[in-house]
């Protein structure tokens, strides 16, 4: 009898995971076919967040309609289920255009309540989703449903915790400062000179930030040939986050270089990789007028999406960074895009591939400008050894291969130390940029905060960028490291700096290219496969690093798993303890069934003669 229950409780499971999986199913199926369609009618239905969400939302409920009607339910049932594909995204966006939540806390939070939301929907009409399917092979079906409830036990944990780990380490790469104000220090100094008879020469910022490497390194490398009026600009002069936290603030805003150039163009306008597509696209309209008046416009790395974004390369030859090319081809199909080359020179606009081939780029432009000599001469300063002149160095074909999966590992499932980065002043700006490029973004092997030595004053770099620290050595006490970025600071190293006792590491103490140093650190302390990912994605020839430390990380890698079993066990054990409640709820009525026919049984009385 409790194994009749038991089938019974399971047939219903089974008859509600049957219509479940199925219309989860055709949910994937409408977004695979589906959206190809958008990306070719309606490209700009994707640039921003939220129309994606609901482009998305919209072919998983086409999609899932279409099963419903197949299984012939009805329209209102296939209205409530659709309603569900959007209800969780509607609630999210009120705290994402709040700017409480990020793109992928959005994504991530809206499917991940989209299946409870449509259980809901199934439990307020239980009845229509309980109806056994009239088919054969019950047998089969139930073995599948049996599976697909073991996968989604084992899976659903590492899952979650992978995408809750992401989304708060993603989010944090360009999390602003407290407070965003230009120091009084900093606003009332005097601006950088002027000098008319030199060309100007601009690295633009986002008020959301910029890649640090990409500006900082193109920075550098224009700033080495002393031949330009060089300037960080921004559309609004305040503390931008640089990746990691690296809080610069702008030499300029888009009002003031407009005043100093006396309403004409700048001469070279260099193009970071900006976060926050929607935060950016104010500064498409001011690029594209820049170009249009004469301005040398460069993409550096994912720059390339903003020159892009902005209509500036249309018709046009082009590249990026490697990792993304397919889908900026998929984006702007209109881009004639190039893949292994350092950069692609197209005239009044140059786009370079991922972060350190921007210091090539900046090299062409040199060129172009004041000649080979003077381009060998930055390549020697700033310790690029793979300048080419005239033409881009080869760059080998680069595609993501199993061991780059480290990345995944790292970010999801791996502790992550923080970094203490002691900011003083004449720090080269490829010096900061080696520490921050390198162990956060796509190796995310450490979260980094920037420390003053003694307090949180603007520091100066050795081209006179103006840095904020957030925090300073006095008050830094949850610090895992503390790195000394700076041959300088190396040379001039005092006493013991009181870090809480933490040794201070001055890391770029011996001569070579800055990323040199740092990628031998991360071989060291991290592991040798995250250091070989991050130079693959730095576009760095890692080769004659001779990079030595540990190995793949297997006990990160296996975490999943041991979750996934966790999880498998804890579901078993619930499940046999169900059953034993079950089978004792049975067992009792029948056994006071028993009791009360035994007590009408007539008794007989024994008669001794």
């Amino acid at each position: 009898m409790g194994d009749n229950v038991y089938r019974g409780r399971a047939g219903v499971v089974f008859r509600f995971a049957g219509h479940l999986l199925p219309m989860v199913l055709a949910m994937m199926a409408g977004m695979l076919l589906l959206a190809p369609l958008w990306s070719a009618a309606l490209p700009e239905a994707t640039a921003r967040a939220d129309l994606k969400a609901l482009v998305m939302a919209t072919d998983m409920a086409i999609g899932m309609a279409v099963w419903m009607r197949i299984r012939r339910h009805g329209w209102v049932s296939i209205a409530e289920m659709s309603a569900a594909m959007y209800a969780p995204f509607l609630v999210l966006f009120i705290p994402y255009w709040a700017g409480a939540i990020s793109e992928p806390t959005l994504m991530i939070a809206g499917h991940a309540l989209m299946l409870p939301a449509m259980v809901a929907a199934m439990l307020r009409r239980r009845e229509e989703y309980l109806r056994p399917h009239h088919h054969h092979g019950r047998k089969w079906f139930r073995r599948i449903a049996w599976i697909a409830v073991v996968l989604a036990v084992v899976a659903t944990p590492p899952a979650v915790a992978a995408a809750v780990n992401a989304a708060s380490y993603k989010s944090s790469l360009y999390q602003p400062a407290v407070d965003v104000a230009v120091p009084a220090s900093v606003r009332d100094a005097t601006p950088p000179p002027h000098d008319p008879a030199k060309p100007t020469a601009v690295v633009l910022v986002g008020n959301e930030g910029a890649h640090v490497g990409d500006a900082l390194a193109a920075y550098e490398t224009l700033a080495a040939t002393r031949a330009f009026n060089l300037y960080t600009v921004a559309p609004e002069r305040r503390r931008v986050p640089m990746t990691g936290g690296l809080d610069l603030i702008p030499d300029l805003d888009f009002a003031h270089l407009d005043q100093r150039l006396a309403g004409k163009p700048a001469d070279v306008i260099v193009v970071p990789q900006l976060p926050n597509p929607d935060a950016v696209r104010p500064i498409h309209a001011w690029l594209a007028a820049q170009s249009r008046a004469g301005a040398l416009v460069v993409g550096v790395c994912v720059g390339s999406e903003v020159l892009a974004a902005a209509g500036l390369l249309d018709g046009r030859d082009a590249t990026s960074h490697w990792y993304y090319l397919g889908a900026l081809e998929e984006k702007y199909p209109s881009v004639r895009w190039h893949r292994a080359t350092r950069y692609v020179d197209d005239g009044d606009i140059i786009t370079t591939g991922g972060v350190l081939s921007g210091i090539d780029g900046m090299l062409r432009v040199i060129e172009r400008r004041l000649g080979t000599r003077a381009a060998a001469a930055a390549a020697t300063t700033v310790g690029w050894r793979f300048y080419s002149p005239g033409a881009p160095a080869p760059l080998p074909p680069s595609a993501f291969g199993l061991r780059d999966t480290i990345a995944g590992v790292n970010l999801s499932f791996r502790s992550k130390p923080t970094i203490g980065v002691l900011l003083t002043d004449g720090v080269g700006e490829i010096e900061l940029a080696s520490i921050f490029a390198t162990y956060t973004e796509a190796s995310y092997a450490a979260r980094t905060v920037t420390v003053g030595s003694g307090s949180t004053n603007p520091v100066r770099s050795r081209h006179g960028l103006v840095f904020v620290p957030r925090t300073d050595l006095s008050t830094a006490t949850n610090l895992d490291r503390l790195l000394v970025p700076g041959a300088e600071a190396a040379r001039r190293a005092g006493p013991a700096l009181d870090a809480h006792g933490l040794t201070p590491e001055y890391v770029h103490a011996t001569p070579g290219f800055p990323f040199d140093a740092v990628l031998r650190d991360m071989a060291r302390t991290v592991d040798v496969p995250t250091a070989e990912w991050r130079a693959k994605t730095l576009e760095y020839p890692a080769d004659a690093l001779e990079l030595t430390g540990p190995g793949w990380p297997w006990g990160a890698t296996l975490l999943p798993l041991l979750y996934g079993l966790i999880s498998l066990a804890g579901a078993g054990a619930l499940w046999a303890a169900w059953r034993a409640t079950q089978a004792r709820r049975t067992l009792r009525p029948a056994l006071t069934t028993t009791a009360a026919d035994q007590s009408r049984e007539p008794a007989f009385t024994e008669v001794r003669t």
